[in-house]
């Protein structure tokens, strides 16, 4: 019935379909729909987005503080994301700005104490929410689906590294093609005159 009401990225696919198709679509809308509703309970208990929540939690696990751009790495957003997440935070007092002892240019973020016991509430609700979210299946299930889930991750982190490999070669093959194709370009160029 919600299927029906709330139309998703799944409900543009046919029976002919490929199922690796209907596969990825169906994970992405799950991903989506769980997203979704972390979101909306964020705001709603919390007044906070899921970007901040994010932010936060980097800085929790790393009480030595980052820097913005291990921030904007981690999280991968734009370093003006982060400056405008990181300047709302620090004007709460949940987050501070200190100068590296290295580079007088560059300082870290790091929790303040507020932050750090503000956090600690939301995570625990956030976890309270993901089980809550996932307890459609049962403890076997949850194990086998993350099983997997880790194969398929093996599997694109294996074409992830291929892809690297073939890239330098890719890149000589095109530089090579160019040159050829200078070269006959100047050549007919000859011809003519």
């Amino acid at each position: 019935m919600l299927d029906e009401l709330t139309p998703d990225l799944e409900s543009r696919l046919g029976d002919a379909d490929h199922q690796a198709l209907k596969l990825w679509l169906r994970l992405l809308t799950c991903s989506t729909r769980i997203e979704d509703q972390i979101r909306r309970r964020l705001s709603q208990d919390f007044g906070t987005t899921l970007p901040r929540f994010d932010l936060l939690a980097q800085l929790e696990r790393h009480p030595e503080g980052l820097t913005m751009r291990a921030l904007s790495q981690r999280l991968m957003v734009t370093g003006g994301n982060i400056t405008g997440i990181t300047d709302q935070l620090e004007a709460e007092g949940l987050v501070q700005r200190v100068p590296s002892e290295t580079d007088r240019r560059s300082f870290s973020v790091k929790l303040t104490a507020t932050g750090r016991r503000q956090f600690k509430r939301m995570a625990s609700t956030h976890e309270g929410w993901v089980i809550e979210l996932l307890s459609g299946w049962s403890p076997a299930q949850k194990t086998q689906v993350y099983e997997l889930l880790a194969q398929l991750k093996q599997h694109l982190g294996s074409l992830d590294a291929a892809a690297v490999v073939a890239a330098p070669a890719a890149k000589k093959r095109v530089t090579r093609k160019s040159a050829s194709a200078s070269s006959m370009s100047v050549s007919s160029k000859e011809k003519q005159t």
